[in-house]
């Protein structure tokens, strides 16, 4: 099977990029590995033209469909995203409102292949859960629209540097275990 991990982050080198990391070595042992960072793709935002909703293609030809190449060839999608502002990155949230052509909420529109399985793990700096949630549930949105199950999820608080995880990197390998 093939796990694609994606840094939701535009920080290659943060909490967030170590999370990604620690997942992909996990998995590595039972899948065929792919790990890709949001930064490293090129795309605008969305114009709101829904040209889509009548072609299933965006006007735009950029990384997104890249991107959905790489959502397409994995078996598992585990999203790794921080909290900015209570929410997903902006960035993510870019990607996402490109993904109107693949949304099954407009016909025609384009799909990846079905039986998919999405994880998605959520980290903040604060204490408490409430914003982890709500960045879980904008990816779990995100993974019904496409038709990929959600199957887990983990929130990580009180993370801010990648050595605030070393008493939480057993939590995460327990998490994956269950992928």
């Amino acid at each position: 099977m093939k796990a694609l991990i994606m840094n939701c982050s535009p920080v290659r080198t943060g909490a967030t990029a170590e999370i990604a990391g620690i997942v992909a070595q996990e998995l590595s042992s039972r899948h065929e590995v792919r790990s890709i960072c949001i930064d490293d793709y090129s795309f605008a935002f969305c114009k709101g033209c829904r040209s889509c909703h009548e072609t299933a293609a965006c006007v735009m030809d950029d990384d997104v469909i890249r991107i959905m190449q790489e959502f397409d060839d994995a078996d598992v999608i585990v999203s790794v995203s921080p909290s900015y502002w209570a929410d997903i990155p902006g960035q993510y949230k870019a990607f996402i409102d490109r993904c109107t052509p693949w949304c099954d909420t407009h016909e025609p529109h384009a799909s990846i292949r079905e039986g998919k399985k999405g994880y998605s793990i959520a980290l903040r700096t604060g204490p408490g859960m409430h914003e982890c949630d709500r960045i879980i549930q904008s990816i779990e949105h995100f993974y019904g629209h496409l038709h990929i199950a959600c199957a887990g999820h983990l929130g990580l608080t009180s993370i801010e540097y990648k050595e605030d995880l070393a008493p939480r990197k057993q939590e995460i390998i327990d998490f994956c275990r269950e992928i």
